[in-house]
């Protein structure tokens, strides 16, 4: 890479770290700057997977306070994101690029739909459970897997289907939901990340500067997010949802 293209990687890194942080979609602005760069796809997927690491444990730790009391429920959900992140790994090395080409634009709409009407889906589950379940129940961790496997595979827009999905299974608000999602988030990244480093080519040099403008902008993006009020911040998800569907049935 140039010295030009190094600095729009890292640029780009920096406004994926921050929009991850706060939604989800972050990939949508590596992935296609490491491509324009002359990075060929799986090899790009790779090193955007790897360097959005960094980004995404800054934001866990910039929403510490908002983790609060949810070990257990993470932990449980947590199994479901690394086993979902390892299959979708393993389908990334296997399959062509476009074998979620039709799926992934349908999970994020249906993502959009679940966090636009998360208050009302969460009153009518209340209403109709006599005891809600703490931890989503099984239906949650199915879902939390397949999204799991999604995120393994590419990963764009992954933050907004587990935000729509902890938003309609959980009675709790959008700031902790985020929380869940960001530490959620890290983990299918992260196994994704340690599976790649073993078995696949990582460009280690693309992986780095998307890792240093990750963390950056990552550590903006939690101070940032952490202050929307809870309407804002679900306007955020869906306008980044929607963008998300338009960029990849444009592509």
């Amino acid at each position: 890479m140039t010295p030009w293209e190094a600095a729009a990687v890292f640029a780009a890194g920096i406004a994926a770290g921050g929009i991850n942080v706060v939604v989800g979609s972050g990939s949508l602005i590596t992935f296609p700057t490491l491509l324009a760069v002359g990075i060929p796809p799986i090899t790009a997927n790779i090193a955007n997977n790897v360097g959005l690491v960094p980004g995404s444990l800054t934001g866990v730790l910039g929403y510490r306070s908002e983790l609060s009391g949810q070990r257990d429920r993470l932990v449980r959900l947590g199994v479901a994101s690394v086993v979902g992140a390892l299959i979708g790994g393993v389908l990334l090395l296997r399959l062509p690029e476009s074998a979620f080409q039709v799926i992934v634009p349908v999970l994020i709409a249906v993502a959009c739909v679940l966090v636009v009407f998360q208050p009302q889906i969460n009153r009518w589950l209340m209403r109709r459970r006599e005891n809600a379940h703490p931890h989503g129940g099984p239906v949650l961790w199915a879902a939390v897997l397949a999204a799991g496997a999604y995120g393994g595979y590419f990963g764009a827009a992954q933050g907004v289907v587990l935000i729509g999905l902890l938003g309609a299974f959980l009675d709790e608000d959008l700031q902790r939901v985020n929380a869940a999602k960001n530490m959620l988030v890290l983990l299918v990244n992260g196994a994704a990340a340690v599976l790649f480093t073993v078995v696949a080519h990582v460009d280690w040099a693309a992986a780095g500067l998307v890792a240093l403008g990750s963390m950056v902008g990552g550590y903006l993006g939690a101070r940032v997010g952490r202050r929307l009020p809870a309407p804002v911040l679900r306007g955020i998800v869906v306008c980044v949802g929607v963008l998300a569907i338009v960029k990849l049935l444009t592509e």
